[in-house]
């Protein structure tokens, strides 16, 4: 046995949703070989003394964009349009090289907070596998693919730079160590692009055997234009061209029909709740007991730093729950360990990881992540889980370990030299962003 977790409250996530209070977790070549209350007979070579602490699935933020970790707060008070049009001219000059220092501090924020792997769809998916690769988390990566020409005009795979860009992140990433790296097909939006790409790619995605992520029916404004361009929905233009032929990962999902949930859910579509930054952004919220009603799996994600402020999806289970129970007008529409699931049983199944990890099971990964319950907001604590989702911060992590490598421990990072990542975006990243056009 590698590593002993001991006298550890372990709270599983599993079928039984089992909490075990003064447990052992054991584990050996980066997967859970032991949970019990009994000490284990093997001997471990570490132990990490587990006293205070609970143990829990690491959490899976299953919508970001990492690089504009750059740009956080950058616009917080500016009108939409004004929004976009200024984090347009500043992601524009985002290079490889600054993009590194952003997906290096949102990792380290992800860490930090017990995200033990992210779901991306940004622009620079081999720059995101390769640090993501380095720091040692978990990843779906995915281009946001756009098309903005007219759909007369030649397409082909072969040529389009997009596709092509995909098509070798796929050949050198998917499945990187033994498929801690997975590279999805993506589509930024409906009224990005057009049916050609979409057909090209949910067809690639289905003959490699990828995921497909998107953003979907964020915008009443946006579903409105589509259905008077089209006479259709964005679920429903989209399955006419075989999109959700695929396992698709679908954002937002705010504004469906029941019509389009239903459909979706019999696709075994995810929907992805951003209710933080919805709220910020002053969009409506994700129906998420409405999703699930239809058959949909329904996860969580911060969406970008700039969207959200941060990417604690600590605050992200909190807000959802309050929110959804808002709505319902009673607490009993969203009980506490709802969005504890959809943060990691149904992250994890959204990102096609359900048979390694959601759960503390023997057999499964050692993405464990350590709450430290001594703070005084966490005392007395009468009900685990509710105190995770009502009480608990990301500032209370103290360990977060992905495959049994310890990523982040009481403010060590040991995949990422934090001070130098700081230094590279002051020194160099924020001047070339912020920089006027003469």
């Amino acid at each position: 046995m590698d590593t002993l977790i001991s006298n550890v409250t372990v709270v599983t996530m599993n079928e039984k949703m089992d909490v075990l209070f003064g447990a052992y977790l054991g584990i050996a070549d980066g997967k859970i070989t032991y949970i019990g209350k009994d000490v284990p007979t093997e001997q471990p070579k570490t132990i990490i003394d587990g006293t205070g602490m609970v143990a829990m699935p690491g959490l899976i933020n299953c919508h970001t964009h990492l690089p504009t970790a750059l740009l956080r707060n950058f616009v917080d008070d500016a009108t939409k349009t004004e929004a976009l049009q200024q984090l347009l001219a500043r992601q524009s000059k985002i290079d490889e090289r600054a993009g590194r220092a952003g997906i290096k501090l949102a990792l380290a924020e992800c860490l930090r907070f017990g995200i033990t792997s992210v779901s991306d769809l940004y622009y620079s998916p081999e720059v995101t596998a390769q640090v993501a690769a380095e720091v040692g988390v978990k990843a779906n990566i995915a281009l946001a693919a756009t098309r903005f020409v007219d759909d007369s005009e030649d397409f082909d795979f072969e040529t389009d730079p997009g596709c092509q860009m995909l098509a070798s992140t796929v050949e050198k990433w998917h499945n990187y160590d033994n498929g801690r790296i997975k590279i999805d097909a993506g589509i930024h939006a409906e009224f990005t692009s057009n049916h050609q790409l979409w057909e090209s790619l949910s067809a690639y995605a289905a003959e490699q055997g990828l995921g497909l992520q998107l953003h979907l029916a964020e915008c009443a404004e946006e579903v409105a234009d589509c259905e008077e361009r089209t006479g259709l929905t964005q679920a429903e233009l989209l399955n006419c061209h075989g999109v959700f032929r695929v396992p698709v990962t679908a954002v937002g999902c705010a504004h469906l029909t029941e019509t389009e949930q239903k459909m979706l859910g019999k696709a075994k579509a995810s929907a992805v709740a951003i209710p933080i930054a919805a709220a910020k952004q002053g969009y409506a919220p994700t129906p998420i007991t409405d999703c699930v009603k239809a058959g949909m799996n329904v996860a969580l994600g911060t969406d970008s730093a700039v969207a959200s402020g941060n990417l604690d999806m600590f605050e992200v289970m909190r807000f959802a729950a309050l929110q959804t129970r808002q709505a319902g007008g009673d607490s009993d529409v969203m009980p506490a360990a709802a969005p504890l699931m959809m943060a990691t049983v149904c992250g994890a199944r959204a990102q096609g990881r359900a048979n390694e990890c959601g759960m503390l099971k023997e057999g499964m990964d050692a993405d464990i992540v350590l709450v430290d319950f001594s703070a005084p907001h966490l005392l007395p604590c009468h009900n685990v889980i509710s105190s995770l989702v009502f009480s608990a911060k990301g500032g209370d992590v103290a360990m977060t370990m992905v495959r049994g490598k310890i990523l982040y421990q009481n403010g060590q990072f040991p995949t990422i030299d934090l001070p130098a990542v700081v230094a590279e975006i002051m020194e160099y990243a924020i001047p070339k962003l912020m920089k006027e056009e003469v």
